[in-house]
């Protein structure tokens, strides 16, 4: 089978089938985890994130190849959760942008497109690491652009690509020895190949054995728990536009001629959370609006309306959180912004509310297994309402969807890089309204080398991993993120993860209980650190955080 040159039509079937079987397969990419931990989310964020670009494309009806790639590139954008999802959406943002102007392509701008693909990714990481989905993407590429020089079927073009994807994603373990000292090969790597892996089965004209993304996706439940965790921490009479309406406008000859910009200005007049993705011959709209017969009414004017759907926030959130309905008679008036607004990440309501208390405007239910998604993020940026925004993402896998998210906002966003929870609550207690933004970052950032963090979890596999012997279901103490201590018992591995982690110039430890300790366990961790760390202040919380037993703090 020959295929000399590719349309939009053909391209859209590869991406479907490349979400579907990476959709497939992310149990998989995220039992690669190079920790033996019970939260591997790589295959997970690289699903939700190809899912979000696959709903995207589904809604481009165009052959014009350009035209596909833009829809992808916007789902990408705003569905990139995680650092894998993040440089995925890169990898394609480059792509789309090669090939924005172009029906069809050949077999060379093919491979031109992916080259493009992995320069964007490369500059969007800060400090790229080889042996990661980066050099993946890299090799494979290579190897399409040296053989696009002779060969002019795209499908012999996608098999050497693929080829050399996979061989790429062997070689991940010589590049990080990490990856070999556990046995592993790179998780984003692997779920690339997928992705190739369905590309080229498009273009044989073969069958995977794959289940339709489009029904229900993972990313609609994801986004409907988002919303809830955000309500809960909010009061009814609080919501100022009332109504979550969403709707697609097909554009029609004889309307309104489509204008994005005048579009998105003058929909922000009805309230807020606004998103606006389109194209050239549709616009997807989401709006948290007072009066959404008004927002309807006005896309109208430029085509037909279809998908729409109107949701009473005030409803779901009183439902969410049992309180009494609150009468509104009529809209209030639009909240002047606050110079500053801090919106943190957290998993457990007990870490969420203890942010609540020491600051933070807005709190995004995420972390590991749970990375929120730009979208997420921007949604936040838009209800804290400020002019300046300061982001503590408080896991590694979430800095770069909230720069991302910082990327595609208006506001002035800063980014603390926090990488754990204990650092948020240094950075956060760090802050100081009274100086200037660029000042704030700064300070807020210095704070993260203030606080050592340790966790306490479990193996979800045998590994061993820095001189370390590890048993499925041994506990494992967990310091600045390396494994420093193993035990069966829990208790017994907590002790000895305080005991490497405090010493004689440590004053204040902070212990957060997870969702499933006991208080009496909790009771004789205290008595055993107030009896070998005499001098050091002790506080404990109840965190509720899935998966880690303790979280800790030592300053």
């Amino acid at each position: 089978m020959s295929i000399t040159t590719l349309d939009g039509k053909q391209f859209a079937e590869m991406i479907l089938q490349g979400a579907n079987h990476l959709s497939n397969n992310s149990k998989l990419v995220d039992a690669l985890n190079v920790f033996p931990v019970p939260d591997g989310d790589t295959g997970t964020n690289m699903n939700l994130s190809m899912t979000s670009g696959a709903k995207e494309v589904r809604n481009n009806t165009s052959a014009h190849i350009g035209k596909t790639g833009n829809a992808l590139s916007k789902g990408l954008l705003m569905g990139a959760r995680g650092n894998s999802g993040v440089i995925l959406s890169q990898l394609f943002r480059g792509f789309s942008k090669f090939i924005e102007s172009k029906a069809s392509i050949n077999a060379s701008e093919f491979a031109a497109a992916l080259q493009a693909g992995v320069d964007t990714a490369y500059k969007a990481v800060m400090k790229p690491v080889e042996g990661t989905i980066l050099t993946v993407a890299k090799d494979a590429a290579k190897a399409a652009v040296a053989a696009a020089q002779n060969e002019t079927s795209i499908v012999k073009l996608m098999e050497i690509t693929l080829k050399e994807a996979e061989a790429s994603l062997k070689r991940t373990p010589d590049l990080l020895p990490v990856l070999k000292e556990v046995g592993v090969v790179d998780s984003g790597g692997q779920g690339l190949v997928f992705v190739y892996e369905g590309f080229l089965a498009v273009l044989k004209g073969e069958k995977l054995d794959t289940t339709n993304v489009a029904t229900p996706t993972m990313d609609e439940l994801v986004n409907a728990e988002h919303h809830k965790s955000v309500q809960s921490h909010i009061n009814t009479e609080d919501i100022e536009f009332g109504y979550c309406t969403e709707f697609m406008v097909r554009f029609e000859t004889g309307k309104t001629p489509f204008n994005e910009e005048t579009f998105r200005q003058d929909l922000s007049h009805f309230g807020d959370s606004l998103l606006v993705i389109a194209d050239d011959e549709l616009a997807k709209v989401h709006i948290h609006a007072e009066h959404p017969g008004e927002v309807l009414s006005y896309g109208q004017k430029y085509g037909n309306l279809i998908n729409m759907k109107i949701e009473n926030m005030r409803q779901q959130h009183t439902d969410i959180v049992g309180e009494k309905p609150q009468v509104h008679p009529e809209q209030k008036i639009k909240k002047e912004k606050n110079k500053y607004g801090i919106i943190t990440v957290s998993m457990g309501k007990g870490i969420a509310e203890l942010f609540k208390s020491i600051g933070a405007n807005e709190v995004i239910e995420g972390g590991q297994t749970m990375n929120p998604s730009t979208e997420d993020i921007v949604k936040a940026i838009h209800d804290v309402n400020a002019e300046n925004i300061i982001i503590l993402p408080n896991n590694s896998n979430i800095v770069m969807a909230a720069q991302q998210a910082a990327s595609v906002v208006e506001e002035n966003v800063i980014v603390v890089p926090s990488k754990t929870v204990p650092q948020g609550m240094a950075a956060l207690l760090s802050f100081n309204p009274s100086v200037e933004p660029e000042e704030v970052g700064r300070i807020m950032s210095e704070a993260l080398g203030n606080v050592k963090s340790g966790q306490i979890t479990y193996a979800v596999r045998d590994t061993n991993i820095d001189g370390l012997d590890i048993a499925k279901g041994d506990f494992m103490g967990i310091s600045n993120g390396k494994i420093v201590v193993t035990d069966r018992e829990q208790l017994s591995a907590s002790k000895k993860l305080l005991s490497e982690m405090i010493t004689e110039d440590d004053e204040i430890l902070t212990i957060i209980q997870g969702e499933d300790v006991s208080d009496e366990e909790v009771e004789q961790l205290l008595a055993f650190a107030e009896e070998q760390f005499e001098d050091v202040e002790i506080e404990v919380h109840k965190g509720e955080q899935p998966l880690y037993s303790y979280i800790f703090s030592v300053e």
